[in-house]
């Protein structure tokens, strides 16, 4: 007689169901707080805290946390250490919630679960940034880790919320398409290019000497600030090209929010340029870019339905005569 292995998940799942509202919320948890560990991150780079717990995994070499001896510095980046278990609560309530859905969602599940492990990539590579003494190229790498963990949560949230369409799919004009990619592609480019200015600035992470990156700070700068301005026109262009369609409204929303938030990232990056780089402003800059990256998903996403949808249109008795439970 075959036996077959059941999971823990899998047994959880033959006796438990949850609903689509769980879902939405364990998504939402994991994309809140990526994004906010984001903007933790920048606040340790700008208070000179990244060696505040000079070791990894632990604090010090005598505590797992922060000690009175770490002063404010070992607070933050404990503070900052912290941040990873909330969201590995937060992924893990979305894996629950995915896995105990009915009928069962099998892409959904996978992709709840790349987040835990980008989670654990994540720390392991925030570690190795503390033991090489803040390697400018670590943590750049460190932080673009963060940017992949964003497009699964992001991914994850919106798959999560996807439902049966009325009717086909819309077909999008070919050059909205490419303009679409062509944004995501300048986009992340441009957060590349600013680990580069990042790395080759003053915030150095922590208030001892940090071997910075060998670039010119001011050319880096410049060359960020022309990426910035090329991802807004073709944001711009993309829009100009959805106004002739009727089924892309909700496109022209999320490239409209997507030009708002990018031009309030833009104005940000201008004046820290012109007021010496002020901490609070670097903080809050690095935050928008987690924005303009979300933005720059979800246009994608709408802009081409069809790139990540697993659903079919609903039959037309269906849309007629919905069934209530």
């Amino acid at each position: 007689m075959e036996r077959t292995i059941t999971t823990p998940f899998g047994y959880l799942a033959s006796r438990v169901t949850l609903g689509p509202r769980a879902l939405r919320w364990g998504t939402t948890a994991a994309l809140v707080v990526s994004i906010f560990l984001v903007f933790s991150g920048g606040v340790v780079r700008v208070t000179g805290s990244g060696l505040g717990c000079p070791t990894w995994p632990a604090c010090d070499a005598t505590s797992l946390t922060t000690t009175p001896a770490l002063g404010i510095h070992g607070l933050i980046e404990f503070g900052n250490r912290s941040m990873t278990g909330l969201l590995i609560l937060a992924v893990g309530w979305a894996i629950v919630a995915a896995r105990l859905q009915r009928p069962r969602n099998r892409p959904l599940t996978r992709l709840a679960w790349s987040q835990f492990w980008l989670v654990v990539a994540n720390a392991i590579a925030g570690g190795i940034s503390v033991l090489t003494g803040l390697n400018p190229y670590v943590v750049a790498l460190h932080f673009l880790m963060a940017i992949a963990l964003l497009t699964t949560t992001t991914l994850t949230w919106h798959r999560a919320r996807e439902t049966a369409p009325q009717a086909p799919l819309p077909r999008l004009s070919g050059p909205s398409v490419a303009l679409s990619w062509a944004l995501v592609a300048c986009t992340i480019v441009l957060i590349a290019v600013g680990t580069l200015v990042s790395g080759s600035g003053p915030h150095s992470g922590d208030s001892a000497e940090v071997p910075r990156m060998g670039f010119v700070w001011a050319d880096v700068t410049i060359l960020h600030g022309i990426l910035g301005a090329a991802t807004i026109v073709i944001a711009v262009a993309l829009w100009l090209s959805l106004r002739g369609s009727a089924q892309a409204a909700l496109a022209r929303r999320r490239v409209v929010f997507f030009v708002v938030v990018a031009l309030v990232q833009a104005a940000i990056g201008l004046v820290q340029s012109l007021t010496g780089i002020p901490g609070g402003l670097v903080a809050i800059h690095l935050l928008g870019s987690a924005l303009v990256w979300v933005g720059a998903i979800r246009v994608v996403l709408e802009v081409n339905p069809r790139l990540f949808s697993t659903l079919q249109a609903a039959p037309a008795s269906a849309a007629v005569n919905p069934v209530v439970a």
